[in-house]
């Protein structure tokens, strides 16, 4: 019996041993010996392992001619990793605050190298800087830097690529390590991988990148931008393609894509299945290979058909009739077609994994944009088929709005990331993320003034509040004391609504004594100005109410007209509502915009010689335009009041309000201050050139134009006027 087990356990272990010499290899491929460690998982079965299956490729299928193999997912992370040494820093490690602290939020741009031409793109985001109202050309009062150098496309094989930048930037002394510098990329990488390498060492410097991987965007310190076209606009932009009358939101294609396809390299799968959803009806699909100089040699079974079936349709009309556009990934993860979809109102889904959205940091991407997944494309057509056509609505309204608050000019691309990372510096006042999503968005709504939603006069409507029943008159005295502005200053403090009244004196003499001034039953103060026609809009501590009354000082207005202008004015709390008005036109002959203030049934300016508005404008007039606006309108006649409509203008959208008056308004030329012009026949083409050069500083003329006038109940009708509320609006 013994000798039996002993022959058994023999033959047994003979086997194993000759199983193992033989076949050891392949036991060692399948794993039975697994050498893990205790509690790891197993990764079993291996059935994808080359060596014992077969190859599934179509013998006809392209080959790679020579092109080094894709790297794996862990290599392409590691390269993204090491691109960037200062992976872990964020604004409290790696940024100087303290800069900030001295001279407030000033931007400094390096000077253009000698020799060394920027790129149209760079040169563009450089102006946007330098005509702004960050900029400082004094380095000792920046808070950040940019450089002169071009870093925009670090494709090794562009035209445009800089070479030897780490060599360039060491000899910077303001460089520091990168330290508060801020550098804009649009292309990294290079053929086959495109990696987010950028051939020089960042430092401590904070990224502006587009095609950011959200594996190395560094939250809180880097901003991940859009991907932009050399041609687009450097200021103002076309806007967007949605009007009013399309409704309802669904087009002639649910979802389309048109655009190319790659054979080889990264950013191939994506793009090679779009195929798999076109059923030629509502969803529009369609590639082509035909691009490159080699595109021959790449080319697939597919190629003649689809290169045939691409050129059926045209891609702006696709654009036009779609409801959702696909946004696949390129060769790297962003394209100009984001842009473009977001401008036709096309809801983008978005198949690109790992992309850190443009200004993710801010925009609440979830209500413009359908973000799929690269590997589940056959589920978005029953994905998207599935929003309800009010949603979709809302999603084609919010594109526009981010359009254009946003996206549609370089300047708002550069304003949009300067104001992010301003608002990093004092985080408790900071915009919040319901500022930047909600019209007009976060460049028009200034954290300076508050933070608080209810404070903003566009954002009454929609939270159910109403501004303050009293407001602040405030007039404008260039000349001594006279009987005209005593007249109007006890007219407008016999108004229920009136609160205080506060005189900008802007005259050479001093002020008058507080006895010179007559008894009235509201607070009088006098503020001395610093003689520049656009004091008046300057944001001053003394005016606390949400309503402001704007008077010159030859002013004629009863207390029933103002009593009625402020009624109305609370109703419409972000526009302008006044009594005198005057309209612009476009000069054909002239090629220029004109200025008239004839009596006619349009109107597109109230001035601000007897009107209403909300005092949130003076801090938008002085915080958000450029120092170099201001003093425009500070020299030119009549200036002012144009620049503080335009702006109102570009915020709302909307023209201003005309209200009615007991007699015509003879608009008086303006009393100059000391040093500006006083001659009443330049004045009006001062008004005309002021106009043009706003115009020219938006980048489109905000103005709109409108046929409405409001009146009191029963004006001018032929009934007693016991029965009329504003009994004294009709007395000559």
């Amino acid at each position: 019996m013994q000798a039996r087990k002993k022959y058994i356990l023999v033959t047994f272990l003979a086997s194993w041993l000759l199983l193992f010499l033989l076949g050891g290899d392949r036991l060692h491929r399948f794993a039975f010996f697994s050498r893990t460690k205790a509690g790891a998982r197993r990764s079993w079965p291996r059935w994808a392992d080359r060596s014992l299956l077969k190859s599934f490729g179509d013998p006809e299928e392209p080959q790679s001619h020579g092109d080094p193999p894709p790297p794996s997912p862990r290599a392409r992370r590691a390269a993204r990793l090491s691109a960037y040494k200062g992976s872990r820093c964020r604004m409290e490690t790696c940024f100087d605050l303290g800069r900030c602290q001295r001279h407030g939020f000033k931007v400094f741009t390096y000077p253009r190298e000698r020799g060394e031409p920027v790129s149209e793109s760079y040169g563009k985001i450089l102006a946007s800087i330098e005509r702004s109202r960050y900029y400082t050309p004094r380095p000792e009062e920046a808070c950040l830097f940019v450089l002169g150098i071009d870093t925009l496309d670090r494709d090794r094989l562009s035209g445009h690529y800089v070479p030897d930048v780490d060599e360039k930037i060491r000899g910077f002394p303001l460089w520091n390590g990168g330290r508060n510098h801020l550098i804009f990329n649009l292309y990294s990488g290079t053929w086959p991988n495109y990696t987010e390498e950028l051939g020089f060492d960042v430092g401590q410097a904070m990224l502006a990148k587009a095609s950011f991987y959200a594996e190395s965007f560094r939250p809180g310190f880097d901003v991940s931008i859009p991907l932009f076209p050399r041609d687009h606009p450097q200021r103002g932009g076309q806007r967007g393609w949605l009007r009013r009358g399309a409704v309802p939101p669904k087009k002639k294609y649910l979802l389309a894509f048109k655009g190319k396809r790659y054979l080889t390299g990264i950013g191939s799968g994506t793009r090679n299945a779009l195929h798999h959803i076109h059923n030629g009806k509502d969803i529009v699909s369609l590639t082509t290979c035909k691009h490159g100089k080699d595109w021959e040699k790449h080319k697939d079974t597919r190629c003649d058909k689809d290169n045939v079936d691409y050129e059926k349709f045209d891609y702006q009309e696709l654009l036009h009739n779609s409801t959702f556009c696909i946004v696949p990934r390129g060769r790297r993860l962003g394209s100009f077609r984001f842009l473009e979809a977001l401008q036709a109102a096309c809801i983008p889904v978005l198949l690109s994994d790992g992309w850190e959205l443009p200004f993710s940091e801010v925009i609440d991407w979830s209500k413009a944009a359908v973000v799929g997944s690269e590997r589940l494309l056959l589920q978005i057509p029953s994905a998207v088929r599935c929003i309800h056509p009010e949603r979709v609505l809302a999603f084609q309204q919010q594109t526009q709005f981010l359009w254009d608050a946003y996206f549609s000019s370089v300047d708002k691309i550069v304003h949009t990331t300067l104001e992010i990372i301003k608002d990093r510096l004092l985080p408790h006042r900071s915009r919040s993320r319901f500022l930047w999503n909600a019209p007009p968005g976060g460049l028009l709504a200034l954290p300076d003034f508050s933070t608080h939603v209810g404070d903003f006069p566009f954002y009454y409507l929609q939270h159910g509040s109403s501004p303050s029943d009293k407001f602040t008159a405030l007039v404008r005295a260039v000349s001594p004391l006279s009987q005209p502005l005593l007249r109007l200053v006890q007219a407008v403090s016999k108004s229920q609504y009136c609160a205080q009244i506060l005189v900008l004196w802007n005259c050479e003499k001093p002020p008058p004594p507080t006895e010179k001034w007559p008894q009235i039953a509201v607070p009088l103060t006098v503020i001395e100005g610093r003689r520049k026609l656009s004091d008046r809009f300057f944001p001053y501590a003394a005016i606390r109410t949400d309503a402001v009354l704007s008077l010159d000082e030859h002013s004629s207005l009863s207390t029933s007209e103002v009593d009625f202008a402020f009624v109305v004015w609370r109703s419409f709390p972000e526009r302008i509502v006044g009594f005198p008005a005057s309209s612009h036109f476009w000069d054909a002959e002239q090629q220029r915009w004109g200025y008239t203030s004839r009596w006619t049934n349009e109107l597109s300016i109230v001035l601000t010689a007897a009107a209403f508005y909300h005092r949130y404008y003076h801090s938008l007039f002085t915080g958000y335009l450029p120092a170099g606006l201001r003093e425009l309108a500070g020299g030119l006649a009549a200036c002012e009041d144009i620049l503080m409509n335009v702006l109102v203008a570009a915020v709302t959208k909307l023209p201003p309000i005309k209200v009615a008056q007991r007699k015509q308004h003879k608009e008086a030329v303006p009393q100059q201050v000391k040093g500006t012009a006083a001659t009443s026949g330049r004045g009006f083409s001062q008004q005309q050139d002021c106009l043009n050069q706003v115009a020219d500083w938006f980048g489109y003329m905000p103005l709109v134009s409108s046929q409405l006038r409001l009146d009191p109940v029963l004006f001018k009708d032929q009934v007693s006027v016991l029965r009329k509320k504003y009994r004294h609006l009709e007395r000559p």
